[in-house]
């Protein structure tokens, strides 16, 4: 809504220009404020520069990326084609995220890939190779050993100690059945 109205002995102003400009400047605010806070919760503090811990990384192809693929991200990593660190905690977005360690938070991609990880992949293929606890979510998920919930079109787990969800579902070992449609489950002692 546009409205002019006298401010101040005769001078005018444009309302919806003041509106704008101060909802930008919220908006900026919000974003930095988040990002401060999100730095500050991992603990980001300038002895992690002196280390292999980085609190933020920026890769466009491993290894055109900010940081090494040998050093461990905490905080936020997005990926604009392919990253690749030895370890990950936090938010973890792009369209490959690869880490050779234990992730733990959120991978959020077209193909998320990880030696062991704790939290929420979610992504067209998710791969883990080791131990995955918490949920896969996406077209196809595969875990070494899967503790929580798959949910794909194909799930696949050496072992599990959870259920999987979706049209074909596989547990090589200790599943109800080695292969299921609708539903499969493990619960490993």
């Amino acid at each position: 809504m546009t409205h002019v109205g006298p401010c101040f002995e005769g001078h005018e102003f444009h309302l919806s220009r003041i509106e704008a400009a101060m909802k930008r400047s919220l908006g900026h605010a919000m974003l930095a404020g988040t990002v401060a806070g999100m730095l500050l919760s991992i603990g980001a503090d300038p002895l992690a520069a002196q280390s292999n811990e980085r609190p933020v990384n920026l890769a466009l192809v491993t290894p055109i990326q900010v940081f090494p693929a040998t050093d461990v991200v905490k905080g936020v990593r997005l990926n604009l084609i392919y990253g690749k660190n030895a370890a990950m905690t936090g938010l973890d977005l792009g369209i490959a995220n690869h880490v050779t360690g234990l992730t733990k938070g959120v991978q959020w991609g077209l193909v998320n890939i990880t030696e062991s990880g704790m939290g929420w992949q979610n992504g067209f293929v998710n791969l883990t190779e080791g131990e995955f606890e918490g949920l896969q979510w996406g077209a196809f998920n595969s875990a070494g050993r899967i503790n929580g919930l798959q949910v794909a079109f194909v799930n696949y787990a050496q072992r599990a100690n959870g259920v999987q969800i979706g049209l074909v579902n596989i547990i090589k070992e200790g599943g109800f059945l080695p292969v299921m449609v609708i539903a499969n489950w493990g619960f490993e002692d």
